[in-house]
């Protein structure tokens, strides 16, 4: 039998980026889901902070030379790799001289978010899509983790939905308690909308927030899973009223069975698995 195809796309792991519990969860899971025999990918951004002479980046020139469009500006795609160490595992690396060479992840010195991380997630949900893409590679399951990629659901449900590489994929959507402070951009509306995304289906206001992010990733995800123990109120709710498969809150000892089992599911709800 094939062996099913996860991709992970996720903001941080660890050890090239460790900010909070994410960064362990994911690390954990992909290891174990990759030893119980399914082939994997992890792709994540390149943040500045990210040491890559100890890391042993390297850039994957068959992959990079894309230029992709966002806010009506050209941006080129770099995409690097690197191996967690022991385990054969490889990670892709969502690479931007404008939007991921600072040396923060994303607030600035002072501890204000950057003005430009709504672009920073579109180019980076949509960098892996046209990746893995290039790769040929047509995952099963799309697994995304944090408000940073919760733009992926919708990508794969609008712009993406008649493309023979994620045709048949089902995108999970994990939530944590890791928000940022503030408000993005006034014209992140019109951004999407650029980008062919069907603005007038996802209710936003002009004060946009990680929190409403968080609320669209469980709107257009197949399947939910919740990383943190504690999220906000209204994240749960609208967890609580999707009626969609969700796995909750899971303790480590636990974690890889847990997905494991939830994986199955969700493919075997797709006719993946008999």
């Amino acid at each position: 039998m094939e062996k099913s195809k996860i991709l992970y796309v996720t903001q941080e792991i660890n050890p090239f980026l460790i900010q909070s519990e994410l960064s362990e969860i994911v690390r954990t899971l992909s290891q174990g889901v990759h030893e119980q025999d399914k082939e994997i990918r992890i792709f994540m951004p390149r943040f500045g902070v990210i040491n890559e002479r100890r890391h042993q980046l390297h850039e994957v020139i068959r992959l990079s030379g894309m230029n992709m469009i966002v806010n009506d500006y050209d941006h080129p795609l770099i995409i690097k790799v690197a191996s967690i160490p022991q385990i054969r595992i490889q990670v892709y690396f969502i690479d931007n001289e404008e939007y991921f060479k600072r040396k923060q992840v994303f607030n600035d010195e002072s501890g204000k978010p950057f003005k430009d991380n709504d672009e920073r997630s579109m180019f980076f949900c949509r960098g892996v899509l046209e990746t893995v893409k290039k790769l040929g590679w047509m995952p099963d399951i799309v697994h995304c983790h944090g408000w940073m990629t919760a733009l992926m659901p919708i990508y794969l449900k609008s712009v993406y939905q008649n493309d023979p590489h994620f045709a048949n994929s089902k995108v999970i959507f994990s939530v944590y308690n890791n928000a940022l402070k503030g408000n993005f951009p006034k014209n992140f509306k019109e951004k999407l909308e650029f980008d062919e995304i069907p603005v007038q289906e996802l209710g936003l206001t002009d004060k946009v927030t990680t929190k409403d992010l968080n609320i669209l990733g469980v709107k257009w995800a197949d399947a939910i899973t919740v990383g943190s123990e504690s999220i906000q109120e209204e994240i749960q709710s609208e967890i609580e009223n999707s009626g969609k498969s969700t796995l909750e809150f899971t303790t480590e000892d636990n974690l890889i069975i847990a997905h494991q089992d939830f994986y199955d599911k969700v493919l075997s709800e797709n006719g993946v698995l008999a």
